[in-house]
This record gives structure tokens, C-alpha cells and sequence, in this order.
């Protein structure tokens, strides 16, 4: 069964923190495995899945600064990982899948964002690349790990997927090139992923969402110059935040990731786009910034990347 793309009125909000959402909540036993979980939203994310007993597996581009900021969190693991690094992808795949575990929940919240023109890979545009088809990738290698337990698949993107859709005649950037636009394209990426992947994986138990966690200052700022947040009003020249109610703290931040690997709220649900804890609407026709934008819930748009993600890195678990 899936779920129309509506608000359920779940009872938490912009201002509940993962703590709040994992209230009542005992994983004890179950295995989670979070990208990017030792920074920002992925830190919040892995300590308050870790303090409500799961097993966290951290795979990470820097081992050695996942493990510092890790100390003291109990139950958690580390590993190498490179998403940009399709061959990193398949080496801690295998390394994963050796250990005989089954994944209870995968939390795809490592990214890159608006970054000065890179290419990795073959060429690839880095924000695409490495926010989508790294996990595209380390999604369908675990296949083997996701499937047996009915894992739920949470695709961390962000309404900056408002910025732009699919750009099908040039996704990698090769003509003009815009931070902001290629950041949208690939959060874009992220919600047709979840949309896909749910298609394919429900009749097998295993279920995908994708969300925004809200607008958080974290080190995903890392490529913005100081005087570009300062002309975007959200820091002063002095480095202060203005006006910290329009943004979540990284606890609030995750929440929703948190919530949508977890919540029985969510049973039977999937291939939807999440906010603030809840299924987000429909964006607005006036374009008002909230909800999820039609492209973003297509499905044979979701098909068409699908199949482009599979050509582009030789990986697909449900090929015939």
C-alpha cells in the first residue's frame, strides 16, 4: 500500500527533535546505517538512534574524524566510504555485506552543497554524483542486506529541490554551470530515488522516503562564502546567526530522517516526501517554497533517472 502525498497529522512538528520522535520507541537489536553520521544532521542523527539502542554503522569519507567525533557514543561503528568514489562504494559494500548483517534502516544524510564547479568520476557534476549516485550505488550493492529484514530507506533532500528539476539534456552541467541550480537538481535526484526504489521494493517489505530536515546551519555550509550568507541574511558579519527561529537546531534538523527510518506511524507508507516530521503537501502553485514539487514526485520521471542512475553506475539489484 502507499500513501497519498498528504499531511497525516502526525503530532510532531517543526520543533521536535529526534530525541522527541523516538519517544516510547526501543531498537534494541535493530542495525542502522547512517552516511554522513558524524556531522551535522548525521551526528544528531546516529547519537539519538544509538541512545534508543540501535546498532549504527558510520561509513565515512574521513574515518579518522568520524571516529573523534564519535567517541563516547556507544554502539557505533566506523568504515571508509567515498561517495564520490564508485570503487570506495563497491570496497565497503562488500566489506558490509562479509559481516552476514541485515540492515533495518539505511539514512542516506551525507551530501554536498552548492559547491564551486567540480568533476569527479568520468566527468560527473559533484553534487549529483556524489549526493545521488553514490547512494544510488551503495543502496543497490546492500540490496542483499535491505531486503531480508524490510528495511525503510530514508533519501535525506531538501527543499532546495524547488530550485530545479531533472535536467535530462544536460544533468552532469557541461553548459552553464549554477551552484544553486545543480544543488537543486540533485536534491531533485534524491525524492525521484525514493519514489523509484519504493516501487520497486514494496511488494518486498522494504519501503523509501525522502524529506527535508528545514533549514539548519551545519558544515553542508562549507562551500558558501561568509559574504554570501551574510547577503543571504542568514549570519552577520561577525559570524552571528539572524534570526534563529527560521532555523532548526541540527537535533530539530533530524528529526525527520529519524522519524521516517522509525515511526510506526509510517507502516504501510512509502514513496512519499516528508516535513517537519509529517508527509509534506504539494507545493503551492504560487510557488511559496513548502511541499514537494511535481517533479519531484513523478514516476516515470523517477523511472527515467532510475535507469540513467543503473547506465551510469553499471549497479542495479532489480535488473532482470
Amino acid at each position: 500500500m502507499s500513501t497519498a502525498q498528504h499531511k497525516i497529522g502526525s503530532g510532531f512538528g517543526a520543533r521536535s527533535t529526534a530525541d522527541d520522535v523516538l519517544t516510547g520507541i526501543d531498537l534494541t537489536g535493530r542495525l542502522a546505517l547512517v552516511t554522513g553520521g558524524y556531522s551535522g544532521l548525521g551526528l544528531e542523527t546516529t547519537r539519538a538512534l544509538a541512545k534508543a539502542g540501535a546498532q549504527v554503522v558510520v561509513p565515512a569519507r574521513r574515518p579518522e574524524t568520524a571516529r573523534e567525533n564519535l567517541a563516547g557514543v556507544d554502539g557505533v561503528e566506523t568504515d571508509a566510504l567515498d561517495l564520490g568514489d564508485l570503487e570506495s562504494v563497491r570496497a565497503f559494500a562488500d566489506r558490509f555485506l562479509t559481516s552476514g548483517r541485515t540492515l533495518d534502516f539505511v539514512i542516506d544524510s551525507a551530501g554536498i552543497m552548492a559547491c564551486p564547479e567540480t568533476r569527479i568520476g568520468p566527468g560527473w557534476e559533484a553534487q549529483f554524483a556524489t549526493n545521488h549516485l553514490g547512494h544510488f550505488a551503495l543502496v543497490n550493492r546492500l540490496w542483499p542486506a535491505i531486503e531480508p529484514g524490510g528495511a525503510r530507506v530514508v533519501s535525506v533532500s531538501s527543499r532546495a529541490h524547488h530550485f530545479s528539476g531533472m535536467r535530462w539534456d544536460d544533468v552532469h552541467w557541461q553548459r552553464g554551470y549554477d551552484k544553486w541550480e545543480a544543488y537543486g537538481q540533485a536534491k531533485t535526484a534524491n525524492v525521484l530515488f525514493a519514489v523509484h526504489l519504493d516501487a520497486l521494493a514494496r511488494d518486498r517489505g522494504v519501503r523509501a522516503f525522502s524529506l527535508h530536515p528545514g533549514g539548519i546551519l551545519t558544515p553542508l555550509q562549507r562551500h558558501l562564502p561568509k559574504q554570501e550568507m551574510v547577503e543571504r541574511g542568514w549570519i552577520d558579519e561577525d559570524g552571528n546567526v539572524l534570526n534563529p527561529e527560521g532555523f532548526k537546531t541540527p537535533q530539530q534538523g533530524s528529526a525527520t530522517q529519524v522519524w521516517a527510518a522509525t515511526s510506526p506511524q509510517l507502516d504501510g507508507m512509502g514513496g512519499v516526501y516528508l516535513e517537519d516530521c509529517d508527509i509534506a503537501e504539494p507545493a503551492p502553485a504560487d510557488g511559496a517554497g513548502v511541499g514537494v514539487k511535481d517533479w519531484g514526485t513523478d514516476p516515470e520521471q523517477a523511472a527515467r533517472l532510475w535507469e540513467l542512475s543503473a547506465q551510469l553506475t553499471g549497479v542495479n539489484a532489480f535488473a532482470a
